[in-house]
């Protein structure tokens, strides 16, 4: 496998998501990850520590330095819970747990947050405002309602398939209501 082409195009996908949901400073982007699955391997069954660190340096090189907060959700063996950076456990008072993802129990990407986050913590629930899943990890219970299916350039990365999912606020009133511009479907 092509390292350096897997980061550039993990890099391409994270900044096309970025753009197409229209993310934000401070909002939250999700990952879920099976490196097994990029590998071309079955999920949870051929786990990979370099693709895992691969893809979310890549990811982390897009969102830092424009402040968008990243969650990598841990596989079922965690319960899906989610490694994120302690400063947003507090903003957002969301309630830490106690465990510490391995290889094979949260999975590459995890180990991968963990090593390259400030202060990493975990915690069993997040409301992302969009999120990436590479591999049919499942994020769809992290990401806000309404969650809109995004199209992007690369269907797979690796032999994963990929899914991207942005959020837009709930269309409330009746016959008589007004809705802004949606900026996520243009046309």
């Amino acid at each position: 496998m092509n390292l350096e082409r897997l980061s550039e195009q993990t890099q391409e996908l994270t900044l096309e998501l970025i753009e197409k949901a229209n993310l934000k400073p401070k909002d939250i982007f999700v990952l879920g990850l099976s490196s097994s699955e990029v590998a071309g391997g079955l999920i949870g069954k051929n786990s990979s520590q370099e693709i895992g660190e691969v893809i979310v340096n890549a990811i982390l090189k897009i969102l830092k330095p424009r402040q968008i907060n990243l969650a990598v959700q841990g596989c079922e063996h965690l319960n899906r819970a989610l490694a994120i950076e302690a400063n947003l456990a507090q903003e957002k008072n969301l309630e830490i747990v106690s465990v510490l993802p391995s290889l094979h129990a949260g999975g590459s990407g995890q180990l991968a947050a963990f090593k390259n986050f400030d202060s990493p913590v975990e915690v069993e629930f997040i409301v992302a405002n969009a999120g990436l899943d590479i591999g049919d990890t499942s994020i769809g219970m992290h990401v806000k309602h309404v969650q809109i299916p995004i199209r992007l350039q690369y269907r797979e990365l690796g032999g994963a398939h990929v899914t991207a999912l942005a959020s837009r606020p709930k269309l409330i009133g009746g016959a008589r209501a007004l809705y802004p511009e949606d900026k996520i479907r243009k046309g």
